[in-house]
């Protein structure tokens, strides 16, 4: 944000080492092979290990959610993807794309979902994801009108996760 962060990350060999650990991890969930090293590990986990009880709880739902969800892998990344791109979270931007196209999702498709629901090509089901994702970016609420659309192909447990997923996913 061309900014100095507020808070440090932390850079002792212990949190530098906890860092790599878990970020492995979450890109073993989500399905990468990307070597990990001291120098690629994002500062905002090194700075999220102040609170090394709630970064190890925030991965293991990363990890439930990429790794063990229920939402196909396409609906996953599509509102990974929208989200980082509203939020402008360059990281989870750049890392999901690489996630998206090993899924098959192709660079149109990933260039038309910055243009977001309204782009013309989306699938009336994608159309929905994508707006609801908008929907709980700016009113934290999913419109009945999207809602209805998601639920004639998404069951209960997919109904729950997607706005845990959004809600959660690191901008």
């Amino acid at each position: 944000m061309n900014k100095p962060p507020r808070m440090e990350p932390l850079n002792t060999p212990d949190a530098i080492e906890a860092a790599i650990r878990n970020t492995v991890a979450l890109r073993k969930a989500a399905g990468s092979s990307t070597p990990v090293t001291a120098d690629s590990v994002p500062e905002f986990v090194t700075t999220l290990l102040r609170h090394p009880d709630l970064y190890y709880r925030l991965t293991e739902l990363s990890m439930q959610l990429q790794g063990q969800g229920t939402l196909t892998a396409r609906d996953r990344q599509l509102a990974i993807l929208r989200k980082a791109w509203l939020y402008q979270g360059a990281y989870v931007w750049g890392e999901h794309v690489k996630h998206s196209k090993r899924v098959g999702i192709t660079s149109e498709e990933i260039e038309r979902v910055t243009q977001g629901s309204a782009a013309p090509g989306w699938t009336v089901h994608e159309c929905a994801l994508l707006r609801a994702v908008e929907e709980l970016h700016s009113n934290a609420m999913i419109s009945d009108t999207a809602w209805n659309v998601l639920a004639q192909r998404l069951d209960d447990r997919q109904l729950i996760e997607l706005p845990i997923l959004v809600g959660s996913s690191r901008p």
